[in-house]
């Protein structure tokens, strides 16, 4: 393997950067900064928000549901609430579901492991859900996204 020019992306090195920062804050007396995200993933969060809001991504490409079902994964592991995605975003209604959609569900799960919540935004339903084995009863409870 060869090795990089440049480590300044390296897993190693981000999560370095971001232990210093965080260091810097609580022994610096910004305790409570530590709960705020950095300027590149607070920009990142309001990007995401704003795609979903317009419907389109960067340029004027509208946004695809496996688009619609990354951000709404990114924006809730960033720790936004599903309410505020509801705001910004419709949960979008599917015409009709066909018979292999519970199978092309199972293999995106197992690729992605999207959260549960994530997949209403683009329609899918509880029993879809259930039976592509997306919704079990652990993660039902706290991943109610109807309105």
């Amino acid at each position: 393997m060869a090795k990089a020019k440049n480590r300044r992306g390296s897993p190693e090195a981000i999560e370095k950067r971001k232990a210093a920062r965080l260091f810097n804050d609580v022994l610096g007396g910004r305790g409570g900064a530590s709960n705020k995200l950095d300027g590149r993933t607070e920009k990142r969060r309001q990007r995401l928000l704003r795609e979903l809001e317009q419907g389109t991504g960067r340029g004027s490409k509208e946004l695809k549901p496996l688009d619609v079902l990354q951000h709404v994964h990114e924006l809730l592991e960033l720790g936004e609430t599903l309410g505020s995605i509801r705001k910004v975003s419709r949960v979008r209604k599917m015409p009709m579901i066909g018979e292999g959609v519970v199978e092309v569900v199972q293999r995106l799960h197992k690729a992605y492991g999207f959260r549960p919540e994530a997949y209403r935004f683009v329609g899918l339903d509880d029993d879809v859900l259930k039976t592509a084995g997306v919704l079990t009863a652990d993660s039902r409870r706290g991943a109610r996204a109807k309105k």
